[in-house]
């Protein structure tokens, strides 16, 4: 506002009328009111105008736009623009030139807001740097107070360099680039990397004008991922691979570098822009198979770490860098397929024998059952024919069992060698994969790493004593436990099983016997070699019946002869004797011990 001028007072003004409260002049009071008003602003309400800030605190900020009173608006309205000083001008809304109070009511966030989306569309035309308020996080990013709009602030677009702490920049106020703009949903995009990127794209092209393939140069950890480590070379980015990082394995590259932290590297490739550089840090030492031990050779023993684990084997590294291969084939004299997995695991430190060793190809194979005899080579004397032994199940077939007596001296159990009174169809049926298994040895194949072995040998052959008890034409109680096509199975006294055909099942009456039916059985076939026991229900009462009728025609052939004489019938079931009794009480001992 224009500040008065000193002048010199009116010489006829009237002081008596002025001490008695009224002032004279020459212009009526409607006529100062015109005069007054014509020095001020003419405002309306709901309009935009400008301002001037006259004075603020903490809470307010007082506005001069000209007319008769001052507008005060909250200092929150400005916090986009902490710089805000008295004699700035700023744009108001106009809401109530009056209140009850005689207040003009001012608003800059609605001036703002009237005049934002003209300004941001001029700012993303004119590529214009504007500022903006951050206001709070949001997913993927920040939420920007920009000439009263909220835009959006991507993660990826604050900073060049990712952001570990995004709540650090709420509540600041940083300069944007509007990079993008839905005028169908009135969305805004900002960035500050973008300004950033302006200033460094001059120092990366100076630098990468300069870069060559073999180059040492100092650079810090930008980014680690887990397929390799971002360097920042001082404006433009290089990777290290995680195979570029060490000579030897590495499962994360936490393990060898960290965030911020400042290294060497070389240049090993770029691409013709230069815009992807690959780095290298293993490069800068020597290769560790360079440095090993010269005296090293085929046959020695060395320690090392397990670093990696396959089906087919495991990767030992005996130094950083040096690796040597143990195949599955060399851990165990066992000829069973096995997983490696069986016998180490990632981590293990273990000791191993050298079995080849390339240092132009940089390979070494090595074993573990080296450290240990072949217990092949004395097989002879430790499990000679004849001997007996525990060993355990470790594979079914349907010709027998296969067991392993100890690590790498296997031996098979043909199904027919498991027991001498029990049919075994199949070998679960007699024992299962992982038991114990009392065997004795029939046989050694050294050629084929193979013995074979017996069950039953260790027991005397029932067959011996079954021969005295099951005698052609003895009479003994059975129970059909199997009904076949040919015949049926049956269950005899002391575990033994015989057979009948259909014909030797037919009752007396000429009804066919059935399953479970309990039963008298005559031996007509005792064969011990084969095991087979033939028997007939039918042929009982037969041979009776036959007996009777021989008895018959030689009682009438006497009487033709006038002699008579007793016809002897041969009583059957004389014939049932069960041989020596000491005999069969020591073969039921033995069975039910068996059992």
């Amino acid at each position: 506002m224009e500040k008065f001028k000193n002048v010199a007072p009116v010489e006829d003004f009237n002081w008596e009328a002025y001490e008695n409260g009224a002032a004279e002049t020459n212009l009526s009071k409607e006529e100062l009111e015109k005069a007054y008003d014509g020095t001020l602003n003419n405002v309306n309400d709901r309009e935009v105008v400008d301002g001037t800030v006259i004075s603020l605190n903490k809470r307010e900020v007082v506005v001069n736009i000209g007319y008769k009173s001052d507008g005060i608006i909250p200092l929150s309205e400005f916090r986009y623009n902490p710089e805000l000083a008295v004699g700035d001008t700023v744009e108001v809304y106009i809401e109530n030139q009056e209140d009850k109070k005689g207040q003009l009511i001012l608003s800059h966030k609605k001036a703002r807001a009237a005049r934002s989306w003209d300004r941001v569309n001029a700012a993303l035309e004119n590529e214009e740097i504007i500022k903006g308020y951050i206001k709070c996080r949001t997913k993927g990013g920040m939420i920007v107070d920009v000439f009263g709009i909220e835009a959006f602030l991507p993660g990826s677009q604050i900073d060049v360099k990712p952001i570990r702490d995004y709540d650090v920049f709420v509540g600041k106020t940083m300069e944007f680039k509007v990079v993008k703009i839905n005028q169908e949903f009135k969305n805004v995009v900002v960035s500050h990397k973008a300004l950033i990127e302006e200033e460094l794209e001059q120092q990366k092209k100076e630098i990468i004008g300069k870069l060559e393939k073999g180059q040492v140069l100092e650079g810090t950890v930008k980014n680690i991922t887990s397929y390799g480590v971002f360097i920042d070379l001082g404006g433009v980015d290089g990777l290290i691979h995680i195979t570029d990082l060490s000579w030897g394995r590495v499962s994360d590259p936490k393990e060898v570098v960290e965030l911020d932290q400042k290294i060497n590297v070389v240049i090993l490739d770029f691409d013709d822009e230069k815009k992807r550089i690959a780095l290298g840090l293993k490069q800068l030492t020597p290769h560790p198979w360079d440095a090993l031990d010269a005296e090293l050779k085929v046959g020695d023993k060395v320690n090392g770490k397990v670093v990696v684990m396959a089906d087919y084997g495991a990767f030992i590294e005996i130094a950083p860098g040096v690796e040597g291969l143990i195949h599955v084939s060399e851990m165990s004299w066992s000829q069973h397929l096995r997983s490696a997995q069986d016998f180490m695991k990632v981590g293990d430190t273990v000791e191993a024998v050298i079995l080849t060793l390339d240092r132009d190809e940089r390979k070494m194979s090595l074993g573990i059952k080296q450290l240990k005899q072949d217990p092949w080579e004395t097989i002879e004397e430790k499990y000679p024919v004849g001997s007996k032994h525990t060993a355990k199940v470790r594979n079914f077939t349907n010709f027998g069992v296969f067991v392993e007596i100890e690590e790498g001296v296997d031996g098979l159990i043909h199904i027919s060698d498991l027991s001498w009174t029990k049919k075994v169809k199949h070998p679960s049926e007699f024992t299962q994969i992982g038991a114990d298994i009392e065997v004795q040895v029939l046989e050694i194949d050294k050629d084929n790493r193979r013995l074979s072995l017996g069950h039953k040998q260790l027991e005397e052959n029932p067959w011996d004593v079954f021969e005295t008890i099951f005698k052609v034409d003895s009479i003994h109680e059975g129970t059909i436990i199997e009904m076949l096509d040919k015949g049926a199975v049956i269950a005899l006294p002391y575990g033994v099983e015989g057979f009948a055909t259909p014909k030797h099942l037919v009752k007396e009456d000429g009804s066919q016997a059935q399953l479970d039916e309990k039963l008298e059985f005559k031996v007509i076939e005792f064969n011990k070699d084969a095991k087979r026991i033939i028997l007939s229900h039918s042929r009982i009462f037969e041979d009776v019946a036959k007996a009777e009728a021989k008895a018959e025609k030689k009682a009438a052939a006497k009487k033709n002869n006038k002699k008579e004489e007793t016809p002897v019938i041969q009583n059957q079931a004389a014939s049932t004797t069960l041989g020596d009794i000491d005999a069969l009480a020591a073969l039921k001992e033995q069975m039910e011990k068996g059992k």
